[in-house]
């Protein structure tokens, strides 16, 4: 078995052009951790997902670089928090869209596919080895579906 054979063919996917109150409104509604973007080619081109919000709602300071380590201080309300995602949720996925994910051919075998799920600990997309095309996404919920009904 591989992949291919626990894959989501049909994957909900983002466009660079996509806004993040759109990505948004797709992780809230269903519960994604992340979304694959891909161009209007079906070339994937990265993951959006909720770590990208969260780091646009934190306070500045609780993100710099050998910054603040207690932040105890901040007593940042939910409205400030709204406040700072409402600043954000017309831009563009393409500014936070991560490039680093690791992909994997739908011919990978099972375990090395579950191997990666697990180190990774996010939604693996299936791209066609020597293209960019998505051919769909495994998450932790595609495994579990398919272990469940074997």
């Amino acid at each position: 078995m591989n992949a291919a054979a626990i894959m989501d063919p049909h994957p909900t996917i983002l466009r660079p052009t996509d806004m993040i109150s759109t990505a948004a409104r797709f992780i809230m509604e269903k519960r994604y951790r992340s979304l694959p973007v891909v161009d209007e080619h079906g070339c994937y081109l990265g993951m959006f997902g909720v770590n990208c919000l969260l780091k646009q709602v934190l306070p500045k300071a609780a993100l710099m670089e050998k910054g603040l380590t207690n932040l105890s201080f901040i007593h940042d309300s939910l409205a400030d928090l709204h406040e700072r995602f409402h600043e954000l949720e017309d831009k563009p996925v393409s500014m936070c869209t991560n490039k680093e994910v690791e992909t994997i051919a739908p011919d990978t075998p099972l375990i090395e596919t579950l191997m990666l799920l697990y180190t990774q600990r996010a939604s693996i997309p299936v791209v066609e080895p020597g293209s960019c095309k998505l051919l769909g996404m495994i998450s932790y919920w595609d495994v579990g579906k398919g272990i469940l009904a074997s």
